[in-house]
């Protein structure tokens, strides 16, 4: 076994495990130990699990205090176990990124490695999107930019992605039905 391989299913495996706790103790020394076993890249990556998890996990913690609330249930208990395990788990995905090339770990494995090159592909064309996008935010403001000129920038980027991905997913799909994948 390769050390990509071993890497990927040691990964499999934390997921699994982390997954099936439910003790928020758990899996706090769950993410403390990965962040010991890190080593020297554990606060990089931590700051951008962080950054990953944020925005998304603050949206569904405040949905769920407020039914929480209206429900009259325990609150603190639940958003801590779902708001470690999801940090855990990003944590892990960005650790074994940074540590293995994700197509040497799936060789041997046709299928999924023809879905990784695809899926790293899309990865590459939305980064270069996102960038030129960057790119042109700046090069259009000559003095720092407003929090509500930052909005809109934000708002035509999320569309412009939005429609890239509709427009991706119609093609792909149009050349899947061309082949007969939805044939019965």
């Amino acid at each position: 076994m390769t050390r990509a391989r071993a890497w990927l299913l040691g990964y499999v495996a934390a997921v699994l495990a982390a997954s099936f706790v439910h003790a928020p103790l758990l899996l706090a020394g769950g993410l403390l130990g990965a962040l010991l076993a890190a080593g020297p890249a554990r606060w990089r990556l931590l700051k951008r699990a962080l950054l990953a998890v944020l925005l998304f996990n603050a949206g569904v913690s405040l949905a769920y205090a407020v039914v929480a609330w209206w429900q009259a249930r325990p609150l603190l208990d639940a958003l801590l176990l779902i708001n470690l395990r999801v940090l855990l788990l990003v944590f892990l995905g960005f650790w074994l990124v940074d540590r293995v090339r994700l197509l040497d770990a799936l060789a041997g494995w046709p299928l999924l490695t023809t879905i990784a090159t695809l899926a790293l592909g899309q990865i590459g064309v939305y980064r270069r999107l996102l960038e030129d996008f960057r790119l042109a935010f700046r090069s259009r403001n000559a003095l720092p930019p407003t929090p509500l000129a930052m909005l809109r920038h934000a708002g035509a980027q999320g569309g412009a992605l939005l429609d890239k991905s509709l427009h991706d997913a119609e093609q792909a799909a149009q050349a899947m039905r061309s082949r007969g994948a939805f044939d019965g």
